[in-house]
């Protein structure tokens, strides 16, 4: 049996919850020789590492015939977690694996009644989970006694030092006695989490699977490239595409979220937001209003999604690009969890796509670059959904047979059939139009066609040493000048500036939208002027010469003669 090394409960509970096989770091913590010592994990987030952390603290919790853990009195395993979500969620995981065991298990959050924690404290515990500074508060004022620990767990420490919880998560250590088993268990090992081990560590045996879990190997990785003015557009189209049970879009600012939230809710998507701005008692409804499937999309910054287990989250969509690959390991595993699949898309604009591939080779992950769904490959999607719901079994009552006899007395079948199709589609959102852009390495530069015998030329201060290409130039130029991408004709794109041509006809009211709309460039860094009579013929003077090539004389051999 794969659990075998493992006390009869567990054994017993990981069967009942229908655990075949342990995931790679659930194997390393059960390897003969891992018993009784200080472990320093490196798991990525969604490799099952709770539940390893909870093997792992067997030989502490449970007596020698390893069935019973006896009374609860003062705690002897402590897991610190950094957000309120993630301790809930280990709590409960630890609450099913020692169940048969009778385990006493206490969280400790922000939140929550701190004073209905401190009487659960007093009644006892065997395991205590909670949060750096829940904790913390609750040692200072005496109602967490920490004197008869055996292990401390730091699950995700990585995130706890980025949050700022390194004095917290170092004053609780301090309070635990020195012969305790120290187990840290963190997605990544930056310098100040080797530090924190080799100060509260002894000896500590490293466990690394990230090369086993690096890029996680149930979620698959797409990227698509769009004008930047059209990543809301592709947000929505992948919504549509995919229709996940649930989805989760990342941004990386409150203001970004409270903004693609409100612009989903009004295409007609139950969606929730979460972000830094947002209480505890507003995150509990959005939570909860995703888990019963009121919502179906959730809107969110890193650092408010960090801890949130949704077991039904099959898509993730970077909206706005992870800073690095850490972060977009983060951000994905938020899905394919558990053994389930999940799709991790990005949404990468155009002049990001160089940036973007390297942070994908540094998260060592495999990414499919795809075209952003179409109205076109949305509707066939639809219509296949549509058939499979259409026609799956169905119990019918007497009531829905007569009100169906009723629709067929009066309507054919097929117009019966219409006006149920009809009615479906119209719960659905609509499908957005993207800005079609020339295929990279293509200008636009064909003869003259209709409305372009008489041109003005225009330019703007960039160039190919700004990235400048016709895929995000002519939705830029769309959105400044309120024209549409018809209304341009040639594009030349040069070192430092790019010239283009308009129809005579619109060129002043481009003018004027440009001005208005200047205010969209807070910096003005981009410059939009009229070129006269437009760029120049390239002539053979004009084309860089190379540069003239010294001869030299051979260097004479012999001595030179003195002149007579």
């Amino acid at each position: 049996m794969p659990f075998s090394r493992l006390p009869a409960p567990l054994r017993d509970a990981l069967t009942a919850r229908g655990y075949a096989a342990p995931t790679a770091v659930q194997q390393a913590v059960l390897e003969e020789g891992v018993a009784g010592r200080d472990l320093l994990v490196s798991a990525q987030t969604g490799s099952g590492k709770t539940v390893a952390f909870g093997m792992a603290v067997a030989d502490q919790l449970l007596g020698p015939d390893g069935s019973s853990m006896g009374a609860p009195g003062k705690p002897r395993v402590l897991v610190i977690a950094p957000t309120r979500e993630l301790a809930l969620q280990v709590s409960q995981e630890l609450q099913w694996l020692y169940a048969q065991a009778g385990a006493r298990i206490v969280p400790c959050v922000g939140g929550m009644d701190p004073s209905r924690e401190r009487r659960s404290l007093a009644q006892g515990a065997h395991i205590v989970v909670g949060t750096p500074g829940r904790l913390r508060d609750h040692l200072e004022r005496g109602a967490l006694d920490l004197s008869a620990l055996t292990a401390a767990v730091l699950d995700e420490a990585d995130e706890m030092l980025d949050m700022g919880f390194r004095d917290d998560l170092e004053g609780i250590l301090d309070a635990t006695p020195k012969e305790r088993r120290t187990l840290l268990f963190s997605a990544t090992m930056p310098k100040p989490i080797v530090a924190l081990a080799r100060r509260y560590q002894r000896d500590a045996l490293t466990i690394s699977t990230v090369g086993a879990d690096r890029g996680h190997g149930d979620i698959s990785y797409q990227a698509v490239a769009v004008a930047p003015s059209d990543i809301e557009h592709a947000a929505v189209n992948l919504l549509r595409f995919h229709e996940p049970d649930t989805a989760m879009l990342f941004c990386a600012t409150r203001e970004a979220v409270r903004t693609l939230h409100a612009r989903l809710v009004e295409r007609g998507f139950h969606a929730v937001a979460l972000s830094g701005e947002h209480s505890q008692q507003e995150r509990n409804h959005a939570l909860q209003a995703l888990r019963d499937r009121r919502a179906r999309v959730c809107v969110a910054t890193d650092v408010a999604a960090r801890g949130i287990d949704l077991p039904s989250l099959s898509l993730v969509i970077h909206v706005e690009l992870p800073r690095d690959a850490e972060a977009l390991q983060h951000r994905s595993g938020r899905t394919g969890r558990a053994g389930k699949k999940g799709t991790a898309v990005l949404i990468v604009p155009y002049p990001r796509r160089r940036r973007t591939e390297a942070v994908l080779r540094d998260a060592r992950i495999q990414c499919e670059w795809v075209p952003v769904p179409s109205p076109d490959n949305i509707a066939a999607a639809d219509r296949e959904r549509l058939l499979a719901v259409l026609s799956a079994p169905v119990e019918l009552d007497d009531e829905d047979r007569a009100l169906g006899e009723r629709l067929l007395a009066e309507r054919s079948a097929a117009e019966v059939a219409a006006m149920l199709v009809r009615a479906h589609r119209a719960r659905l959102p609509a499908p957005e139009e993207l800005l079609e852009a020339p295929a990279p390495g293509q200008h636009r530069t064909e003869g003259p066609r209709a409305g372009f015998d008489d041109i003005a030329w225009f330019r703007m201060n960039l160039g190919r040493r700004h990235n400048a290409d016709p895929r995000w130039l002519l939705p830029l130029l769309c959105r400044r000048g309120h024209i549409t991408k018809n209304e341009i004709g040639a594009i030349r794109i040069g070192p430092d500036e790019t010239m283009f041509q308009l129809p005579r006809a619109v060129a002043s009211r481009f003018i004027a939208a440009v001005k208005r709309t200047a205010s969209a460039d807070p910096e003005g860094e981009l410059k939009i002027e009229p070129a006269g009579d437009g760029p120049a013929p390239l002539t053979r003077s004009d084309r860089p010469q190379r540069a003239p090539v010294k001869r030299y004389a051979p260097r004479p051999t012999g001595r030179p003669q003195r002149a007579r």
